[in-house]
């Protein structure tokens, strides 16, 4: 696949874990751990019941280049479009497609990682 494709700039956040004060962890907010170049790919959407309604899935299928970062990736992260400021929640793990370790595709859910 050649480096063209990689058209959209991802930033990669993971929930930063503080401490309250008293020595308890706490969850914070989203912060950015890298920037990478991704192409976005999308998927036939879904719905899903949720509180009693009907709501719109659109699942989007990223491919990255293989590296230390991106091979750390699960879904407790998020990527968030540079230009557009879409949010994608990562609903699975990395995987080595093409069994040659150059690129990796993973599913993500267009919303915020509350929403998936």
């Amino acid at each position: 696949m050649p480096a063209g494709n990689l058209r959209s700039r991802l930033h990669f956040q993971q929930r930063a874990v503080g401490d309250d004060g008293y020595g308890n962890p706490v969850t914070g907010e989203f912060a950015t751990v890298f920037t990478d170049a991704a192409e976005i790919i999308p998927r036939m959407g879904t719905e899903a019941v949720m509180g009693a309604r009907l709501q719109g899935l659109q699942p989007v299928t990223i491919r990255l280049r293989s590296h230390v970062a991106t091979r750390s990736l699960d879904a407790t992260w998020r990527a968030v479009d540079s230009r557009s400021g879409a949010v994608y929640a990562i609903t699975s793990p990395p995987v080595n497609v093409s069994q040659k370790n150059d690129y990796i595709d993973m599913l993500a859910t267009i919303g915020t990682q509350a929403d998936a």
